[in-house]
């Protein structure tokens, strides 16, 4: 089949890349670039999504039957209005759009099944109206002109070639001895998915014919809390770990932020807990995700490879570490 990947040059596109050539499909990626360095059997589209008029222009005369929507801007945000600008200049011919959106669609709460009420116009976080905003204008159009959209809702993706400092923000840190900072008593919830289960699910949301017209949680089934996930991070590069619990309210007033510049656990790893029920994706693509530590230890060995042995920065937490009121941990 013709395929576009819409993002195709970065952690989830990339893959979503190498696996559709592997199954025969011709592939063309757009991207913000003239050129990208996935070889001659993958063609180039260069178009701003968040561009209506440049993507019209860009996708004239050209025709696919599967769409895989991976963008999102971090700087200016994706509307509702940009993902449709999508669909229409891809014509009448797909087969399966793919939309990739977010646990985050769902705005907060434990526990989510698909069926779930998706977060309002007016929440407060851009990214969580833009993804729900999205998702209920694509799924407008498949009542009212049959697209045969799928959306997936990850939670935090990991993997090799995670561009998000991340799993890499633990291994700096465990290699170097250092103790990790636990704000509060570290046992906000968190969700997973191996971007190469993220990946198969996709596809296999295209061979389903029963998935055209739904949403599904893909993810790791148990969430882990914060202080789990560090230790799977630890066991994975066979690290011991040192724990500190520092009040979060400290942290923040001190101008701790979880998307930086001052990290204190990872870029963006310090939210509320938002967990969602995977028995759809089990169910209907036969999703079987792949052990967490197992797929940190394949990550592992790709930081490995790749771990460019700058030196991260470590004042802000340095201060934190000599300043601030450590909690103990209650007794269980």
């Amino acid at each position: 089949m013709n395929c576009l990947v819409i993002g195709g040059t970065r952690f989830i596109g990339r893959l979503m890349v190498a696996e559709l050539l592997k199954q025969g499909h011709s592939v063309t990626v757009l991207h913000r670039r003239p050129k990208h360095d996935l070889g001659r059997r993958v063609k180039n589209v260069m178009a701003d999504r968040n561009d209506p008029a440049a993507m019209k222009a860009a996708l004239a005369g050209k025709s696919f039957d599967l769409v895989f929507d991976n963008v999102y801007d971090w700087e200016r945000g994706t509307t509702a209005a940009h993902v449709e600008g999508t669909v229409k200049a891809l014509g009448n011919n797909l087969q399966r759009y793919v939309f990739m959106s977010s646990v985050a669609a769902y705005g907060d709460g434990l526990n989510h099944h698909e069926g779930d009420a998706l977060a309002p116009d007016d929440a407060p976080e851009l990214y969580v109206r833009n993804k729900a905003m999205s998702e209920r204008a694509l799924f407008r159009l498949h009542q009212r002109i049959g697209l045969p959209v799928v959306t997936l809702r990850p939670p935090y993706i990991y993997g090799p070639g995670n561009p998000f400092y991340r799993e890499t923000y633990f291994w700096d840190r465990l290699r170097a001895s250092r103790s990790i900072i636990l704000p509060g008593d570290g046992r906000r919830l968190m969700q997973f998915v191996y971007v190469k289960d993220l990946v198969r699910a996709a596809l296999k949301a295209v061979d389903e014919p029963n998935a055209a017209g739904h949403a599904f949680n893909i993810a790791n089934a148990r969430p882990v809390s914060q202080m789990e996930a560090v230790e799977a991070f630890a066991k994975a590069c066979r690290k011991p770990v040192k724990f500190v619990r520092i009040p979060r309210e400290y942290i923040l007033r001190s101008g701790g932020h979880p998307m930086g510049p001052r990290l204190y656990f990872g870029f963006y790893f310090d939210m509320p807990p938002i967990t969602q029920v995977t028995a759809k994706a089990q169910r209907v693509l036969k999703f079987k995700p792949v052990d967490f530590v197992d797929g940190l230890q394949e990550t592992y060995k790709w930081y490995l490879r790749h771990n460019n042995g700058s030196k991260p920065d470590y004042e802000f937490e340095d201060k934190l570490l000599a300043t601030a009121p450590i909690m103990i941990p209650a007794k269980v």
